[in-house]
């Protein structure tokens, strides 16, 4: 099995931050900063004391943050981080969750973007007796891409680590989801198709609010505002396009702008956007 490079986690001190809205309310959950290269591992960075130029060549550096929303109707999970665990085998992603008053076991829907480790990581847990991953938010159901699992589970490492999500097959708690649609009448859904070929993005609409997670369509501020083509998306001229088109009609409709990818700078208001513009 393929867990070597899964069993640290850094500890630091968490601040949690609650960005509440008239009805939803979101808080990040972040996993802090790391360097990946070619090797694809995620080495935690120290932003303070760490110098990326002592990293391996090619090295970037990369923010991980999952979030949760609190909806009028479920408490829902935005992806689910790397997956580290402390020496006692407790999820990083639990801990930050205990750290900001929620309950792991209170999660309602977990929605996945995609299933790159730094993506779902933590949506599955080893149970020690059964040596088997099962899922690390028991009472949640998980919505996936229909053909994104059998992508993963097919391409294999480095990107994805099969052996950590063979749960997701033939299970009663996921849902595998076509190329658009809408979940419980609230959560719009839609493939996108740059990052990665069965990437999916979300809008959550609750009363006149409307939350929008582009996964890594969307990941930082700093793409949305900029007009360039990242190498390592799947197709990213239409990742570029999709991220402008976004952007635009977010502002127009006031979305709040959520970003995986971006600790400085997690949400994004369409008010936010339209001061800077003016």
């Amino acid at each position: 099995m393929t867990l070597t490079a899964r069993w640290f986690y850094v500890k630091r001190s968490t601040l949690v931050t609650l960005l509440t809205f008239y009805i939803m309310q979101v808080i990040p959950l972040s996993e802090g900063s790391f360097t990946i290269d070619g090797s694809k591992q995620f080495i935690p960075f120290d932003t303070d004391a760490d110098n990326l130029k002592e990293r391996n060549r090619g090295s970037l550096l990369v923010e991980i943050q999952s979030f949760v929303v609190r909806t009028s109707k479920d408490l829902l999970l935005l992806d689910t981080g790397l997956g580290f665990h402390d020496q006692h085998g407790v999820l990083q992603i639990h801990q930050l969750m205990h750290a900001a008053g929620i309950d792991p076991l209170e999660i309602t829907k977990v929605l996945l973007t995609h299933l790159h480790k730094d993506h779902a990581g933590g949506a599955g847990i080893l149970n020690n007796a059964t040596g088997k991953f099962q899922p690390s938010f028991p009472n949640a159901t998980y919505y996936i891409h229909e053909k994104e699992l059998s992508f993963a589970l097919n391409k294999g490492l480095p990107s994805f680590i099969p052996d950590e999500l063979e749960f997701l097959e033939n299970n009663d708690q996921v849902v595998l989801l076509g190329d658009q649609g809408t979940i419980d009448g609230y959560i719009e859904y839609q493939i996108s198709s740059g990052h990665s070929p069965f990437h999916q993005v979300f809008w959550i609409r609750d009363g006149d609010e409307t939350i929008f997670f582009g996964g890594d369509e969307a990941p930082q501020l700093h793409q949305m505002k900029n007009r360039f083509v990242a190498k390592y998306d799947h197709d990213g001229k239409r990742a570029m396009e999709l991220r402008q088109k976004w952007w635009e009609q977010g502002k127009q409709e006031g979305w709040t702008f959520l970003f995986y990818h971006d600790l400085k700078s997690p949400s994004y208001t369409a008010s936010q956007a339209n001061e800077m513009a003016s």
